[in-house]
């Protein structure tokens, strides 16, 4: 019993940091572009062709 003395007490704080965290993350455009991270992976710029000055002699 003494035990939730202390951790009710502990899980309000922890509740309400994560709200915090949560509410700082939405006002600093964390969540404005979920989609872009995922398609600029995809259309990846890589050329696969050698350039002039690295071909052997």
């Amino acid at each position: 019993m003494e035990s939730l003395y202390l951790l009710i007490p502990m899980s309000i704080v922890l509740v309400f940091f994560i709200g915090v965290l949560f509410w700082w993350s939405t006002r600093s455009g964390q969540f404005d572009d979920l989609e872009g991270p995922a398609h600029r992976i995809l259309m990846d710029d890589d050329s696969t062709s050698k350039r002039e000055d690295q071909l052997p002699d």
